[in-house]
């Protein structure tokens, strides 16, 4: 077992759910609700999971949890957008953090790979 907090990727994907609820202002129309409540579940999602994986007993556990955080990365990549798409957020904020994203994503492969070898 290791402590969550000293992973680089947890504290990433942190910073990144904090960012998604700074985000979530944008979406304050009633047609937006549902959407921004999904986009803070799945940015919850990826350092809970993360977190959880890390207290496990196995090297295998830990790597499915994060691939558990890596589905849910991918779903809050797709849920920002489509908010752009859809005009609630604007451009620069989902280029923002899907440059975040693409940082998050890369470092959970790598510790995948590692933990797969």
């Amino acid at each position: 077992m290791q402590d969550y907090r000293n992973l680089r990727v947890w504290q990433g994907a942190h910073r990144l759910a904090l960012e998604t609820y700074a985000a979530a202002a944008y979406l304050h129309l009633p047609a937006a609700w549902p959407l921004r409540d999904q986009m803070r579940r799945a940015a919850i999602s990826v350092p809970a999971n993360i977190a959880e994986g890390a207290g496990r007993g196995s090297d295998p556990d830990f790597r499915r949890f994060l691939w558990h955080a890596l589905g849910s990365l991918n779903e809050l990549e797709y849920h920002f957008l489509l908010a752009r798409d859809l005009g609630f957020l604007p451009v620069p904020e989902q280029a923002r953090v899907a440059a975040r994203v693409a940082e998050i994503r890369s470092m959970l492969n790598g510790l995948i790979r590692i933990l797969t070898t």
